[in-house]
């Protein structure tokens, strides 16, 4: 996403706040209440819960461990454990991420290090080919066990589900689930998720792209299918489509103190949702992220009326 763009928006709602005679409570302080912590959501096929609000690393891990932009990596994923976070995504198809993802876990804590949760995906045609990734990614990520593996877009799913269940088998892995990123995908996923023993599917969903609605979502929710979103912010632009406007009092009143919060609390809202995995490479956009897991979320006749309003927003 843009960066200029998003750092425009969290100071104008920030200014708007301000100007307002608004008092808001600073970010460390509301993670410091005793009891506050990210929204959970339950993992229906074991009961375990995660946070709702996770990490994505497409093309903001994709860096060099000698640049200096690994410095901002680090800041943004201490902030990330410090607050709570868990879940973090991604694949050899983010070309490096994976090998940041080892280098940032590494220097945790033994404690911290156990309570990751490891997600990626294999992406390559062929068995051989597909284990030798596979193994490549426990050895970037400097684990041997990884909490989520999934197959990225559907490539040569039934050859690579054969491996995967057997890592599973063997404690490896603990969930399997496949992956895509547009909704034209949406009905094979149903297939293979109805004739496989598929844990998670990952899709995209958003209030501009709402196909996952329909059908996807409910599947997933009456087949206990844990479900993670990818593109919540449509690579940036729900942020160029609310340029220069100021986040109306009727967001505050849930909880939003600024449309990206907004974005991602309507996604939330969606009872079949497990997690969301925006991508940041800045302290500031992971803060106003995971800020979206406190606080009141709209059901029911409020969803419709907060999706309402956001659609005429953006």
């Amino acid at each position: 996403m843009n960066s200029i763009s998003r750092s425009d928006f969290l100071k104008r709602s920030a200014a708007f706040a301000f100007a307002a005679g608004l008092v808001e409570i600073p970010y460390r302080s509301l993670f410091a209440k005793e009891g506050a912590k990210i929204l959970e959501r339950t993992i229906q096929k074991s009961g375990e819960k995660i946070p709702s609000i996770g990490l994505g690393t497409w093309q903001t891990m994709d860096v060099s461990k000698d640049s200096s932009e690994l410095e901002s990596l680090k800041a943004v994923w201490k902030e990330f454990i410090d607050a709570g976070g868990r879940v973090v995504d991604s694949s050899p198809m983010y070309g490096r991420a994976e090998e940041i993802v080892g280098v940032l876990s590494s220097e945790l804590s033994e404690e911290s290090r156990k309570k990751v949760f490891y997600a990626t995906k294999v992406w390559i045609r062929g068995e051989a080919a597909g284990k030798a990734q596979i193994q490549s990614s426990f050895e970037k990520f400097k684990t041997d066990k990884i909490d989520l593996f999934q197959i990225h877009n559907l490539v040569d799913t039934q050859t690579h589900l054969r491996t995967l269940r057997l890592l599973q088998e063997g404690e490896k892995i603990r969930y399997i689930g496949i992956t895509h990123y547009v909704s034209s995908a949406f009905a094979e996923m149903e297939t293979i998720a109805k004739n496989e023993k598929i844990d998670f599917i990952q899709i995209p969903y958003s209030i501009a792209t709402r196909a996952a609605e329909e059908r996807i979502l409910p599947f997933a929710e009456a087949n206990g299918i844990g479900v993670l979103i990818n593109r919540p912010f449509e690579e940036g632009e729900l942020f160029r489509r609310v340029k220069g406007k100021s986040v109306p009092a009727y967001f505050k009143e849930w909880d939003c103190d600024s449309f990206g919060q907004a974005f991602l609390k309507f996604i939330l809202s969606h009872t079949a949702v497990t997690c969301v995995i925006p991508a940041t490479s800045k302290v500031s956009h992971l803060k106003d992220n995971l800020k979206a897991g406190l606080g009141k979320l709209p059901s029911g006749k409020d969803r419709e009326e907060f999706k309402k309003r956001l659609l005429q927003e953006i």
